[in-house]
């Protein structure tokens, strides 16, 4: 593919689909919301608003990181507090695809229609990517940012609409056009993370306690697995506990799954053979956590298995 024509085409195409309006855009920091977010800019400028939507869901000081990165390149962010509608709508939901329902409700219906109404904004540009499109419509995994193609009408249910420049790519096309775009190696080569965040990353209900404890495994995960070249790996907390000893008495303590894989395009993917001395420094730093006494390593390939739990 011609990915410079590829750029040209999608914001001409941008230009002329929002013409006079305005038009919105979240940035998490991951390469398809990064690319879309330059592209709108160099499409309409300011009248594009990209905003970070702070859900309570996202790995430590990653707004603070984004919006560092996008000041440096002249782009001004707006952070959206909107923790307590995101805790609030997964309250007691341990059901994955009502967990991911309920995130897709509250990012389209509530945050981003109060964000929508107060801006005046038609248009909303979306980093949808092919492998989304296609998990959504063959029904292995409901991705949060798919709508049009399940017949949701966005513009009929949330009062703008929906406008996706990635939509004909996968992960690696995206990596090509955002180098030539001028992002960062820190966006370029970022791992994918979803956009759901991380309670994508837990099994069972979503708390503010149980977002600390995931949290705090990721960031041990990605710092330990940084230098392996793994085109992505996470960390999950199950709902299940197991029995263990901590200063000589019984716990029954959460259990983290770390999964590290290669792929490259998200449709297939298969797990990393990583060092035994690597695998034991991370479990002893995981099972470090308070509440935390079993570590696993997930040696599952996609197929059977996706790529995140949820």
């Amino acid at each position: 593919m011609d990915y410079k024509a590829f750029i040209d085409e999608q914001i001409a195409e941008i230009k002329e689909s929002v013409g006079n309006q305005i038009a919105m855009n979240a940035l998490s920091g991951g390469v398809d919301s990064s690319v879309v977010s330059v592209l709108g800019h160099r499409a309409i400028g300011n009248r594009l608003k990209t905003v970070f939507i702070e859900n309570g869901l996202m790995r430590q000081g990653e707004p603070q990181r984004v919006l560092k990165i996008f000041s440096d390149m002249g782009i001004p962010i707006q952070i959206i507090d909107a923790k307590r509608e995101f805790l609030g709508a997964l309250k007691g939901l341990t059901d994955p695809e009502e967990k991911r329902n309920a995130i897709t409700k509250t990012f389209y219906a509530t945050v981003f229609g109060r964000l929508v109404r107060e801006t005046g904004a038609k248009y909303l540009l979306h980093g949808t990517i092919l492998t989304d499109i296609e998990e959504t419509v063959a029904g292995i995994k409901r991705q949060h940012n798919i709508l049009a193609q399940i017949g949701i009408d966005p513009e009929k249910e949330y009062g703008y609409q929906v406008l996706e420049p990635l939509k004909t790519l996968r992960k690696d096309g995206v990596r090509e056009v955002a180098k030539l775009l001028g992002l960062p190696p820190e966006i370029t080569q970022r791992i994918p993370f979803p956009g759901p965040a991380l309670a994508t990353r837990i099994v069972g209900e979503v708390t503010e306690e149980r977002l600390a404890t995931v949290r705090a495994a990721t960031a041990i995960v990605e710092e330990e697995l940084s230098d392996t070249g793994a085109f992505q790996y996470m960390a999950i907390l199950l709902s299940d506990r197991a029995t263990g000893m901590v200063g000589g008495k019984r716990e029954f303590g959460q259990i983290i799954v770390v999964r590290c894989i290669h792929s490259v395009d998200a449709r297939t993917a298969t797990p990393v053979e990583l060092p035994w001395d690597k695998l034991k420094r991370i479990c002893e730093r995981i099972t470090a956590i308070k509440d935390v006494n079993r570590c696993l390593y997930d040696l599952t390939p996609k197929p059977p298995a996706t790529i995140e739990y949820i």
